[in-house]
């Protein structure tokens, strides 16, 4: 196959460096792998004691570690079979996807259809695992909101032009917080106003539209005595009213964290996961990671977060320069996602925000959080993919079959 010597547009004429290059970022994948293996070890280790108790009493204890095994194979199966989709079929079908998300948002409130688990309608039974419909919507969302934003972008700093992509959101937003799950909303609002600042959308708008989210989140905790319960034992977890009931994971969470100091107590001897802490493989596995390993293992897996956050700011940049806007719009949403999802959940675990049921990325248990988070990492690869494609002067579909 020849290789084209034309200049793509915002670059230099292709040098041999370029032709040279892989096909692939070898940091991105190392780090994506890193905490895939450093999730595993800590699933296992976090989930070790729950075949004691009652919830799991036919259980063993490789029970979620080897379930945990199976999602992160079928996750890099779809990783693989998804990296090989070329963005364009993404931008074509982004609409579809959306009204598919949205179908099963308004599935799963369907009684004898969604599953319910303490009062929370997130789940559709199939077969022997249960799919998250809000983990395909936050994947969904970013597709969307590219597409949207790129066909939009000449009307995005007037009122027609970004107006219609609230309707949307508030859409699903409305789906998910009947289920309700207000994580997932935030989640999603984040990475909706996110893409479309980037898109284009005036400062002062965003501003705006950024303090009705928030007026609009204080509202929906003040309508929810549950919730509102969640602010105030944030605020003071172990007082005597809340260290037992509203309080209990977060005060728990605290002192594991806190028992962990600078190097932790060492791997699988953490006390905090043996029935004192709720959720402990799943949304407050870094409170086990604190107390076991200590400062040093938050900050490890901070950094490589950050790593994940920055490759793919950087990849949707050189996209967006290469005049491949969707695609650059999707890797930084992508980016967006891992980024204050991450956040969110370090910071329910650490105290610094009041808890919400929210899994961190890409090591939490959970099967459709694990395989989305992977699917998605599939599509920051494949717009590196393409760039590098373009920086070679190559067509992207002849490098295919080449």
């Amino acid at each position: 196959m020849s290789e084209a010597t034309t200049t793509v547009r915002g670059f230099s004429p292709v040098k041999p460096t370029r032709t040279n290059m892989r096909d692939y970022d070898l940091m991105l994948i190392s780090t994506v792998g890193a905490l895939l293996i450093f999730g595993l070890i800590m699933v296992y280790s976090a989930s070790i004691a729950l075949a004691d108790g009652p919830k799991y009493v036919n259980a063993d204890r490789y029970f979620f570690f080897t379930r945990h095994l199976i999602f992160i194979i079928v996750g890099v199966v779809a990783c693989l079979l998804s990296l090989q989709i070329p963005m364009g079929l993404w931008e074509k079908h982004a609409l579809h996807l959306y009204i598919l998300s949205a179908v099963f948002l308004l599935l799963v409130l369907i009684p004898f259809i969604g599953r319910e688990v303490n009062g929370a309608h997130r789940w559709i039974p199939v077969g022997p695992i249960n799919f998250q419909p809000s983990e395909l919507t936050k994947f969904s969302m970013i597709i969307f909101t590219a597409w949207y934003t790129v066909r939009k972008k000449q009307y995005m700093k007037q009122v027609r032009g970004f107006l219609p992509i609230l309707g949307f959101t508030a859409i699903v937003a409305c789906f998910l917080i009947a289920e309700p799950d207000l994580g997932a909303t935030m989640v999603v609002i984040a990475i909706v106003f996110g893409l479309i600042f980037l898109g284009g959308v005036n400062l002062k708008v965003f501003a705006s539209l950024i303090v009705l989210a928030v007026l609009g989140i204080v509202g929906l905790i003040v309508m929810a005595p549950w919730r509102l319960q969640r602010i105030f034992a944030y605020l003071d977890p172990f007082s005597t009213e809340h260290a037992q009931s509203t309080g209990y994971q977060l005060s728990h969470s605290l002192i594991a964290v806190g028992r962990g100091e600078i190097f932790g107590v060492g791997l699988g001897f953490s006390i905090e996961k043996l029935h004192y802490l709720p959720e402990a493989h799943t949304d407050f596995i870094m409170a086990v990671v604190g107390e076991e390993l200590g400062f040093i293992g938050i900050f490890m897996v901070i950094m490589l977060f950050a790593i994940i956050v920055k490759k793919g700011l950087k990849i949707g940049n050189q996209a967006i320069a290469m005049d491949r806007e969707f695609n650059g719009l999707v890797a930084q949403g992508i980016a967006i996602w891992f980024g204050v999802q991450a956040f969110i959940n370090l910071g329910v675990c650490f105290g610094l925000l009041p808890t919400k049921g929210l899994t961190l990325p890409l090591v939490s248990y959970g099967g459709s959080a694990l395989v989305m988070n992977l699917i998605a990492v599939a599509l920051l690869l494949r717009v590196d993919y393409e760039n590098r494609c373009l920086m070679r002067g190559q067509h992207i579909e002849a490098r295919r079959r080449g």
